[in-house]
Parts: structure tokens; sequence; C-alpha cells
């Protein structure tokens, strides 16, 4: 069993209901996230790849391009701009494309924050 893991990086700003420290989360703000996209299962016999990498880049491309430098507010079908939403939109995204989908990760590297989605 293999893993495989590519990360790509996106900048986006979104507002934030809360019942905590709710002021400066209605506020537009934006974050810069580190998505992680983990894969699992066994490389295939003649290639000796579990993906070829060029289409693991080009899915994660399309993917990000919906969410790099967007008002995550406006995104269709991500909901509230949570990390959790963060994580399970991608989830969305990339299914149909990579059966081998195993885990999607959004950071906040700044924040030391992470929200993991397994589907």
């Amino acid at each position: 069993m293999i893993e495989l893991s590519k990360s790509f990086y996106f900048e986006a700003a979104h507002t934030l209901h809360r019942k905590i420290d709710a002021a400066p989360s209605k506020r537009i703000h934006g974050h810069t996230y580190r998505a992680e996209v983990s894969l699992r299962g066994e490389p295939d016999a003649a290639t000796g790849m579990l993906i070829d990498l060029a289409f693991f880049v080009k899915a994660l491309e399309g993917v990000r391009d919906q969410l790099d430098h967007h008002f995550l507010d406006e995104v269709e079908g991500l909901g509230p701009a949570t990390m959790e939403n963060l994580a399970m939109f991608i989830w969305r995204a990339l299914k149909n494309q990579m059966p081998q989908l195993y885990c999607v990760a959004v950071h906040r590297d700044a924040a030391h924050e992470t929200a993991r989605y397994w589907g």
C-alpha cells in the first residue's frame, strides 16, 4: 500500500458568522491556505506509479483555480467558508477523477490549524 500526497497553496477572502470573536470574522478578511491531497492504493505493476503525477497536478490546478484569489462566500457549493467545508469541497471536486482519493487536509499554517476529511 502506497500513500502519495501533493499540496497546493491558495489565497482567499471570506466572512464568517461566529458566536465568539464575532466582530472581526464578520468583516471581509483573508488567509493563506495549504491544501494537502492524499491518495492511497497499490501502484500499477506496469508503470510503478499510483498515479501519473502530471494528472495529479492537473486535477489539483483545476480545484485550486476555483478557490485561489476568490471570495469564498461566493464559491458555489462551498457553504460557510470554514476549513472543514473547504476540505469537503476539495474532496467532492476530486473524487470522480481520483478513485484512490484517501484524505484531504486544509491547513492554515500561520495559525497552526488543520482540518482533515476522509470522505
